[in-house]
């Protein structure tokens, strides 16, 4: 059972760090649940204080996750289209032929959306671009915190080593 639940953990954390860029997964969280679950195993016994202290920072960070591309794109003076055309040009620039689609398409899509609303061509760029910079900026905050989490979670592993793998 300890290996079962390492494995399920160690495939949370992956599945977190690629939720920081596919938006369909909420990166920071499932990294967490990573944590949690590796806290059921009979080796490893995180306190209550960390697992809840890193669970806040994962919804905090799932929350500014929708916050900060709209404030970049209202701070640019755009609309609601920016901020779907952004999401829609990440889904489109993920699965794009195309090395830079991640970086290109977000930009592409909340142009394609702010023009779908009637904006024109300098009001539509202006806001594209501070819908592209809320979403690096949300989509580092995800990765960071995942990637942090995860090097919790080898730590752990590795703290309690030779516990877990004597089973």
């Amino acid at each position: 059972m300890e290996i079962t639940l390492l494995i399920i953990s160690l495939l949370l954390m992956f599945l977190g760090v690629l939720g920081s860029f596919l938006p369909v997964l909420p990166g920071p969280i499932t990294s967490w649940l990573g944590l949690f679950v590796i806290n059921f195993t009979d080796s490893v016994n995180l306190s209550s204080t960390f697992l809840i202290t890193t669970g806040l920072i994962a919804l905090i960070i799932y929350v500014l996750d929708y916050i900060i591309p709209a404030l970049g794109t209202k701070r640019f003076g755009g609309s609601k289209y920016g901020v779907i055309g952004t999401t829609v040009g990440l889904i489109v620039g993920l699965i794009a032929p195309i090395p830079a689609g991640i970086i290109v398409g977000p930009f592409i899509g909340a142009l394609l959306g702010e023009l779908f609303n009637k904006s024109d061509t300098k009001t539509a760029t202006r806001a594209a671009f501070g819908s592209f910079l809320g979403f690096i900026t949300s989509t580092f905050l995800k990765f960071i915190v995942a990637i942090i989490y995860f090097g919790l979670f080898i730590g752990i592993v590795w703290e309690y080593r030779k516990v877990i793998f004597s089973y």
